[in-house]
């Protein structure tokens, strides 16, 4: 999913954060991170909630179903 890719990358971005630092309070590997905001790998739903709560966001902002972030 390019949008989630892409929407990942700059939401991490706007908080100054490092993958490993995502990955970590994700409780994945930085490899799984990483792949992806490469649009490499998709997420299962349990980790696009926990991105979404992570972030602040809507599961469906970080989906590209709706543009508002909540």
């Amino acid at each position: 999913m390019e949008i989630l890719a892409v929407r990942l990358r700059s939401l991490r971005k706007e908080q100054h954060l490092r993958q490993s630092d995502v990955a970590e309070a994700l409780k994945t590997a930085l490899i799984t991170y990483q792949r992806y905001e490469a649009g490499e790998r998709d997420p299962n739903a349990p980790m696009i909630v926990a991105m979404a709560d992570f972030y602040g966001v809507s599961a469906d902002y970080l989906l590209g179903r709706r543009d508002e972030r909540l």
